[in-house]
């Protein structure tokens, strides 16, 4: 019954430190795209309800988590 429980373990090991890999390069991005905008983006879109700019920030969102997960899938 050990035999068959490392294979598993092991998986889920591997699942939980790809995950935090990639949750820290994501915030780092995230951290990065903020560095570089001149200017505030939350005071953009909850103060002045720049829709344009929510939309864009939540692409760029999608498309760097696309490309962390084909990172890490291989």
């Amino acid at each position: 019954m050990e035999a068959g429980f490392a294979p598993f373990l092991k998986t889920v090991i591997a699942s939980l430190v790809y995950s935090l890999v990639g949750i820290v390069v994501f915030a780092l991005s995230f951290v990065v795209m903020k560095l570089v905008t001149p200017f505030s983006i939350r005071k953009e879109i909850e103060e002045d309800h720049n829709t344009a700019l929510a939309i864009v920030i939540g692409s760029v969102i999608i498309g760097i988590s696309l490309i962390i997960s084909a990172s890490i899938h291989g």
